[in-house]
């Protein structure tokens, strides 16, 4: 890795009990790249993605081999805070998932539950997180209106902003437009590339076009493996390997 590198993943295998899911993965990722993570369904994407902040660890049966390395640590180091991992390394899954309180409730939580107690504090970083989730001139005369009463694009970028309110360094995403609507999908869209200005962004995406619009490297995944890296442009023109060209062409999948 060099000392770009936010993430330098290092011949990782994952494990659900003796089945191998993801195998003798390496990559490098830039800070502040969009990375888009393709492949047909099955192929590991999810599995990968949750490898990076130790999300799979709460799987019954789960073993990684190899490194994760985050800024240069490794996450999985018996020393390492998995809750800080988490911290540094947020999610956002999906299918959106505010909790059935308040707006302000919601992008609230992380802070509380980190021991965060001023009033002031909290309400000046939920301005700022739904501000940087795009949000805040939609619902700012309602934060105390219960966050399921949101559209599905609202929902999606309330949990944004929740993961943002933590202040994270890495935001993983794991397909958050497949259940929005085409207008839904480009605010998220146009979104993503706002705050690559501030954050690293891992999204896996089944959409070719979104991958392409959107990403700047992309990892095309097949069976568990890593295939093919390299600049989206790249990929998506003149792929270095056959199966990718026949992937990205829609010829399987």
């Amino acid at each position: 890795m060099d000392s770009q590198d936010k993430i330098s993943v290092r011949n990782l295998n994952f494990y659900y009990g003796q089945v191998r899911r993801v195998t003798n993965v390496t990559i490098d990722i830039k800070a502040n790249q969009v990375i888009g993570i393709i492949g047909p369904s099955g192929c590991g994407k999810s599995t990968f993605l949750r490898t990076l902040n130790r999300m799979n660890d709460l799987i019954l049966g789960a073993r990684v081999e190899g490194m994760v390395l985050l800024d240069g640590e490794d996450i999985y180091d018996p020393e390492v805070d998995v809750v800080d991992v988490r911290r540094r390394v947020g999610m956002v899954f999906q299918k959106s998932n505010p909790f059935p309180k308040s707006i302000y409730e919601n992008v609230a939580y992380g802070l509380r539950i980190g021991g965060v107690r001023e009033k002031d504090f909290i309400a000046e970083r939920v301005e700022k997180s739904l501000r940087d989730a795009a949000l805040w001139e939609e619902v700012k005369d309602r934060l105390d209106d219960n966050a399921m009463r949101l559209s599905g694009g609202q929902q999606q970028r309330l949990c944004i902003a929740r993961a943002l309110a933590i202040e994270p360094e890495v935001l993983l995403m794991d397909e958050p437009a497949s259940a929005l609507d085409p207008t839904a999908t480009l605010k998220v869209e146009e979104l993503i590339q706002e705050l690559k200005k501030k954050y690293t962004i891992i999204i896996v995406t089944h959409n070719m076009q979104q991958a392409a619009r959107i990403s700047d490297f992309t990892a095309f995944f097949m069976l568990g493996e890593l295939v093919e890296f390299d600049e989206t442009k790249q990929m998506f023109t003149k792929p270095q390997k056959k199966i990718t060209e026949e992937y990205i062409t829609g010829r399987f999948g």
